[in-house]
């Protein structure tokens, strides 16, 4: 127990240094990248469940927005197993040193070594952009292990040294005397390793708060527009969630712990493949072009009915239908595969680009250019497609004459990611009873009702087992947003339980039978319980 107590002692201040370093220089940060990389070559179904157990958890404690505290869970797990990982590898180091009962330093740089060099290669495997030079960054994380391997050599030397002493003593006191000298070294090696992954994290923290404030882009276009459908007479029911989302409050979903980080400036869309010519686009170069500005809903496959892993924003960028006219494909491409720095690729089919102009190239939302973690510089928009089927952090796009299964494909998620139509009671607005001209009071209910690009051309809400009610639609900020919807339900005191229901743009109601997420997004009814028996008159 001594090896995994003293290897996690000190593989807590090797984060530490791990992240100052990450934070200061850009340099890799080895405990999120080996997270990341277990779960890109872990079984598909692993991955799944994973992220469906984690989303459940995070709904059942209702411990906060979704995509926020999954990202916090991953971060947390991935220093875990990190931490675990070096408890571990102190225990097979201390067994080695009292096998051979020599050589406690070399056999701990080689320990590191060996876990260093594989670790430093993870980064190749990850893809990801950086402003350090590989053969730096892998030098760093191989010296980094190899110092802390020596590290745990020394520690074992010096509690040698400890029970030697302890030896000389009379031998009714040998036990005693290493008890206690054993007990004072480890409280100060505990204060040491304590005070070093502090002052690492702390001082990690603010290098890196001070490099995350982003150069000022302008107001937002939604704080100096009013939205297309300001002057709507149907207010939404009080507690309806914002029918705008603001940026800060969107959903964010990938495969990175932390969102990689693209240079604008030495960034380029890389257009190769079935392609007369290829090409290299700048930003610059994608902005000439007459921009499209599209309000649009955007969901994650693996949000549950209910579930907040959806917002909706203004996107800006360019039609790709428009840029294949200048892109000159070859006449036996059949489909694009765009590929993403984090190596997250997609394919689309360019029947689906020449049908429909709003299958864009996005490089703004809401008049401001993406966030890093939204998918700076350009992302993909598709309609009527979950965001497993929308990549960000587009780097290159090839054209190619067969179609291929996505990341998330071959991973046993749907093959089309179709959204489906879906309803949410998000406020039963008791404490805003309203009483008509005949004295009728009448409580508000309202939420929202998607079906991608399909629309929404009915809801409906049921009171216990009553009949269903339309309620009324307030229109869309475009045929590519929510519906938010409003149901002045009759006041009965007493405990009551709603129901909601939808039928997409084309009249076909939405799937009642419940169903998961994986592998094609859930399905089934919300609903939602109220108490009216306080509702003073």
């Amino acid at each position: 127990m001594n090896g995994a107590l003293i290897g996690a002692l000190m593989t807590a201040p090797l984060i530490a240094v791990f992240y100052l370093g990450w934070q200061f220089a850009g340099l890799p940060f080895a405990p999120f990248d080996i997270f990341d990389w277990l779960t890109r070559v872990a079984p598909g179904s692993v991955v799944t469940f994973g992220i469906e157990s984690l989303i459940k958890v995070i709904q059942a404690v209702h411990l906060g927005n979704t995509a926020d505290v999954a990202k916090m869970a991953e971060q947390s797990m991935a220093m875990i197993l990190f931490l675990v990982g070096g408890a571990i590898a102190g225990m097979v180091l201390f067994a080695l040193v009292r096998a051979w009962e020599k050589g406690p330093f070399i056999l701990g740089a080689l320990l590191g070594a060996a876990i260093g060099v594989p670790v430093s290669l993870i980064g190749h495997f990850l893809t990801r952009p950086s402003y350090i030079p590989p053969w730096a960054a892998g030098l760093w994380i191989s010296v980094a292990f190899v110092a802390w391997g020596v590290s745990l050599g020394w520690v074992f030397s010096r509690l040698s040294v400890i029970r030697k002493v302890a030896a000389r003593t009379e031998e009714a006191e040998i036990s005693s005397v290493e008890r206690v000298d054993r007990r004072r070294f480890l409280v100060r090696l505990g204060g040491v390793s304590a005070t070093i992954t502090v002052a690492g994290a702390v001082v990690g923290a603010l290098i890196g708060r001070r490099r995350q404030v982003e150069v000022a882009q302008g107001a937002p276009w939604s704080f100096r527009h009013p939205l297309p459908n300001a002057g709507a007479p149907l207010k939404p029911a009080p507690g309806t969630r914002p029918e705008f989302t603001p940026l800060d409050k969107h959903y964010r979903i990938d495969i990175n712990t932390m969102p990689p980080m693209v240079n604008e400036e030495a960034w380029r869309l890389k257009i190769g493949g079935l392609i007369q010519q290829p090409l290299e686009l700048t930003l610059a170069d994608l902005r000439l072009y007459e921009p499209l500005h599209q309000f649009i809903t955007l969901s994650c496959i693996s949000n549950p009915i209910a579930g907040d892993l959806i917002g909706t924003t203004r996107w800006t960028g360019v039609s790709l239908r428009r840029l294949l006219q200048d892109w000159k494909l070859q006449p036996t491409a059949t489909h694009l595969k765009i590929n993403s720095v984090d190596g997250f690729f997609e394919t689309v089919a360019l029947e689906t680009i020449y049908q429909d102009e709003r299958v864009m190239l996005t490089y703004a939302w809401d008049g401001v250019p993406l966030q890093a973690k939204h998918g700076f510089p350009l992302r993909i928009y598709i309609p009527d497609r979950y965001g497993m089927k929308q990549p960000k952090w587009i780097e290159s796009i090839e054209a190619i004459d067969y179609w291929d299964p996505g990341y998330w494909v071959v991973r046993g998620w749907s093959r089309e990611a179709r959204m489906k139509a879906t309803s949410v009671i998000d406020t039963v607005a008791v404490q805003a009873t309203r009483t008509d001209a005949n004295g009728q009071r009448f409580v508000p209910i309202g939420g929202i009702a998607h079906a991608g690009a399909r629309g929404i051309s009915r809801v409906e809400v049921q009171v216990d087992d009553g009949d269903w009610r339309e309620a009324q639609l307030r229109p869309p900020l475009s045929g590519l947003t929510w519906v938010i919807w409003r149901y002045d339900m009759p006041f009965q005191a007493g405990d009551h339980t709603l129901t909601v229901r939808c039928y997409d743009g084309n009249g076909t109601p939405q799937i009642v039978q419940s169903s998961p997420p994986h592998p094609n997004g859930a399905t089934g009814l919300h609903s939602k319980s109220a108490s009216l028996a306080r509702v003073v008159p």
